[in-house]
C-alpha cells in the first residue's frame, strides 16, 4: 500500500473489503483509521472513497461520513432480475456459439460444482466460474461488461444463497441443465434455463437477507 502511486490500489483493496463483507453492511469508515491501517496518505484515501461512493458501494451521511452500503431486500429484486436478464442472453448466445472445446470446458466445470457440491464455498466458487466460463463462450461485449459490474455487487449476496446442502444441489442441477440446453444448441432453453436459475437464487437470497434484517 506504501508504493501504491494513486487511489487505485486503495480502492481495489476496500472494494475486496466490501465485498467479502471483512468492511460490514453499514459500518462507518474513518478516514483517519483507514490511512493509518493501510499506510496511505488522505489523498489516495479519498479518491478511493470516491470511486466506491459512485459505484453504490458506499452511502454518504448527511453529516458526511460515508458508510458501507447496508444490504437490502430492493438491492436483491435489482440486481437478481438485471442478472437473470442478462445470464439469459450470454448463454442463448453460448449455445449459438458453441464449439466442442467449449462444450468439453463447461462439462468439465459442472463435474467440478458436482465434486464441490458439499462444501459451501467450493460450490460456489465452483458455480461462479461456470457462469464466468459461459459468459467467455458467448463473447457478447455489452452483456459481458454489464455481467461483470453487476457481478461485483453481487459478491456481498452470493454467499447467502448456498448454505444449505439442499441449495447447492439444486443449483448443481440447475447448472446441468442450462449445460444441457447449451450443449443442444438449443438458444430459447438456455436461456430459460439459465433466467429460471438466477431467479431461484434470488428467491434463497430474499429469505436470507429478509431474515437476517428482522432479526435486526
Amino acid at each position: 500500500m506504501r508504493r501504491a502511486s494513486g487511489g487505485q490500489l486503495v480502492y481495489t483493496e476496500l472494494r475486496r473489503r466490501i465485498l467479502d463483507l471483512e468492511l460490514e453492511p453499514g459500518q462507518r469508515l474513518y478516514e483517519p483509521e483507514l490511512a493509518a491501517e493501510l499506510q496511505v496518505s488522505r489523498t489516495p484515501l479519498r479518491e478511493a472513497l470516491r470511486l466506491l461512493l459512485a459505484e453504490d458501494l458506499l452511502d454518504q451521511l448527511p453529516t458526511g461520513g460515508m458508510v458501507v452500503r447496508p444490504l437490502s431486500t430492493e438491492d436483491i429484486e435489482e440486481l437478481y432480475g438485471v442478472r437473470a436478464a442478462l445470464e439469459g442472453v450470454m448463454s442463448a448466445e453460448a449455445a449459438r456459439r458453441l464449439t466442442d472445446a467449449d462444450a468439453r470446458r463447461l462439462a468439465d466445470l459442472v463435474e467440478r460444482n458436482a465434486r464441490h457440491v458439499g462444501d459451501a464455498e467450493d460450490a460456489m466458487r465452483a458455480g461462479h466460474d461456470f457462469h464466468l466460463a459461459v459468459a467467455a463462450v458467448a463473447r457478447h461485449g455489452w452483456a459481458g461488461r454489464l455481467h461483470e459490474q453487476v457481478d461485483g455487487h453481487m459478491s456481498r449476496y452470493r454467499a447467502f444463497t448456498n448454505q444449505s446442502q439442499q441449495r447447492r444441489s439444486a443449483a448443481l442441477a440447475e447448472h446441468r441443465a442450462i449445460l444441457d440446453a447449451i450443449v443442444a444448441r438449443d438458444p430459447e432453453a438456455a436461456r430459460a434455463r439459465a433466467e429460471e436459475h438466477v431467479l431461484a437464487a434470488r428467491d434463497v437470497a430474499l429469505d436470507a437477507i429478509g431474515g437476517r434484517l428482522d432479526a435486526r
